[in-house]
């Protein structure tokens, strides 16, 4: 029986992340590729094992060699291993040093973290393993353990190695810790000091963990004074292992969610590497994805271009013309200024319309991503949200209507409920009272159909959180003009309509810019502007923008 058939928490987790990959995952990944090509790096595709296995037998010809050095030609030197992530992979783009080390001084490169692991995947790669620092240490101290191969610690805050080797070596007693130092080396004799240190311990690993890029750069810079067989960049690891920052629950790491919890550890430092570094990195991979597939497109019709030119010259040359000369209507002309706009601004039509394709698959990746890990983070709220409906009023947990979608389309829209059952029935009552000029809309701020928890869900934009199914199933997007009801849109002016042209969002810019307070023909123009002026990022500031307007909670009611 596999690990994930034990219980029936893992049969679920086991079968959520089947699902989420599916979601993400359209086409089927080639797991057998040596290396991943991504964002300009080559990256082995090893399993865990495997990658284990090249470092600890690294390791054991440098200590053969250096305990007897006529049993090889030449000196054994060392061979430096990185691990990136989605983080690392930015850092690498506006960093040329970082990316140079990447590619020419490291002997392999690892994918660590589900971000790479999605981006392999776009591109019809899989890798074999998640290869990351963190769990990789206990299995190398073991492997390193059992062929008495022993182990240097180099960085994080003073006495975070320390800790880190007190609390590894209890786990296994007979592993090697050569020596330990911390990573402010801040002047060259300190620095100096710290590799005769090394190089005196006799020591075949070393581990570094001062963080992207200093340590990749640091092993680098010294791998000729390093008399070492194995060096590698870990990152956080150490504060891991030392007990500073708690790793995440294992079903959490399971599902390739385990930056969200680092986001909740530490929000001051990690806020711009996940929030803005995460769709920063996606958006990159797509550009390339769509580079790769317009090469391939253009090779093709390129190779086809040339046959048939050939087969033209060999078998037809009384079609031959000359180079400023083009055939319009069957006649040989020469091309004007006029035609040579023409074909320019059908390349500008063609470019414009790749770039929408782009921006609408980044939309659509963005909405499939976004609504997907909220739905699974925001469960337990679901469920007490739910709770308390059913406790303050009789009738079901969601609300269902009718809304205009993309060009007028219908569809079915949820929220939780926040309104008394025969809430319909009595609006007809209460339009005197409309407080939204224009009419369209219907708005009070003290509405007596509004229910006590309804109220609440409502001032906290809570009701609408049941639309992330609508964003799933492709009805709506998280980013876009409001959907309206039936009974609205009868009453739209053709200028209003416009509106209508994109899927309707949960937010767009009038949400973050006073919600209800706006009124509606403002409304409609703000929405057009971001019909016009709509980007993935765009709708990532909108998105950003989103969290404040929710807990000030300006204009909702």
């Amino acid at each position: 029986m596999s690990k994930a058939q034990k219980n029936p928490q893992s049969y679920l987790l086991a079968a959520l992340r089947i699902l989420l990959t599916k979601v993400f995952i359209t086409k089927k990944s080639d797991t057998s590729l040596a290396k991943i090509p991504l964002l300009g790096l080559k990256l082995d595709n090893l399993t865990m094992n495997d990658m284990l296995e090249n470092i600890v037998q690294q390791a054991l010809t440098h200590q053969q060699a250096r305990l007897n050095p006529l049993s090889v030609d030449k000196p054994i030197n060392m061979l430096q291993y990185a691990f990136v992530n989605a983080d690392c992979l930015n850092i690498s783009a506006k960093d040329p040093s970082y990316l140079r080390c990447l590619r020419a001084s490291c002997h392999m490169v690892f994918a660590d973290g589900s971000g790479i692991r999605l981006a392999s995947q776009w591109k019809g790669y899989s890798p074999k393993d998640n290869l990351n620092g963190t769990d990789m240490f206990p299995r190398l101290c073991e492997r390193l353990s059992n062929e008495r191969l022993s182990l240097f610690l180099l960085g994080g805050e003073p006495g975070v190695a320390d800790k880190t080797a007190e609390n590894i070596q209890r786990k296994y007693p007979n592993l090697q810790i050569a020596g330990t130092h911390h990573g402010f080396l801040t002047t060259p004799q300190l620095n100096q000091a710290v590799i005769n240190q090394i190089n005196d311990s006799g020591t075949s690993v070393l581990l570094v963990a001062m963080g992207v890029p200093q340590q990749e750069i640091w092993l680098e810079a010294h791998r000729d004074k390093l008399k070492i067989g194995v060096g590698i960049g870990v990152g956080g690891l150490f504060d891991f292992y030392s007990g500073n920052i708690k790793r995440a629950p294992l079903w959490v790491r399971q599902l390739g969610m385990e930056w969200i919890c680092r986001l909740t550890e530490e929000p001051a430092r990690m806020w711009k590497r996940y929030i803005l570094g995460n769709p920063l990195f996606l958006y990159r991979v797509l550009l390339e994805v769509c580079t790769d597939k317009q090469i391939s497109a253009n090779s093709i019709k390129t190779q086809g271009d040339q046959a048939y030119s050939t087969r033209d010259f060999q078998r037809e040359p009384e079609l031959r013309i000359k180079p400023e000369e083009t055939q319009l209507n069957g006649k040989l002309v020469n091309l004007t200024n006029h035609q040579v706009q023409n074909k320019l601004a059908i390349s500008r039509c063609k470019r414009r319309l790749a770039q929408l394709r782009l921006n609408s698959r980044l939309k659509r990746g963005v909405d499939l991503f976004g609504a997907t890990i909220l739905i699974i983070l925001l469960l337990p709220v679901f469920f007490t949200i739910s709770v308390l409906i059913r406790l303050e009023s009789k009738g079901p947990v969601f609300f269902s209507q009718q809304r205009a979608g993309k060009n007028n389309a219908l569809f079915t829209m949820w929220k939780f409920r926040s309104m008394y059952q025969d809430a319909e029935m009595r609006l007809s009552r209460l339009q005197s009272t409309n407080e939204m000029p224009g009419g369209v809309l219907f708005k009070m701020k003290k509405d007596p159909r509004i229910t006590l928890v309804g109220r609440l869900i409502r001032k906290m934009s809570i009701d609408e959180l049941p639309q992330l199914w609508n964003v799933i199933c492709g009805d709506m997007s998280l980013v876009g003009p409001r959907p309206a009801l039936i009974s609205e849109v009868k009453q739209y002016s053709l200028h209003d309509r416009r509106r209508l042209t994109i899927k309707p969002g949960i937010t767009c810019i009038w949400q973050v810019s006073g919600r209800s307070d706006i009124p509606f023909e403002q409304q409609v123009e703000l929405d057009v502007d971001y019909i016009y002026q709509q980007s993935f990022i765009t709708d990532i500031w909108l998105l950003i923008k989103t969290i404040p307007a929710v807990i000030l909670a300006r204009g909702a009611y």
